[in-house]
């Protein structure tokens, strides 16, 4: 079982700060959580950066470790 926790826009358009989920794979995290909790929260997920365990995660294809949590990080605007 995975936890996965939002931040900023990530955590307005999910509607909760963290929740527990399953996936193989990071794509297939986002696949579930897109259709769960609709389109405002998929065209995030489509530009987000995803840390797991800590690191930052690109291979969306590669296995994720069990008990995982993810962190689901929209892009930032800063000054």
């Amino acid at each position: 079982m995975l936890t996965v926790r939002y931040f900023a826009a990530a955590r307005a358009a999910a509607g909760t700060t963290e929740e527990k989920a399953q996936a193989q794979t990071l794509h297939a995290l986002v696949t579930d959580l897109s259709a769960q909790h609709g389109e405002g929260l998929a065209r995030i997920l489509g530009v987000a950066s995803f840390l797991v365990d800590g690191l930052a995660w690109r291979d969306r294809h590669a296995p994720l470790p069990d008990s995982a949590t993810v962190d689901v990080l929209p892009p930032f605007a800063g000054g």
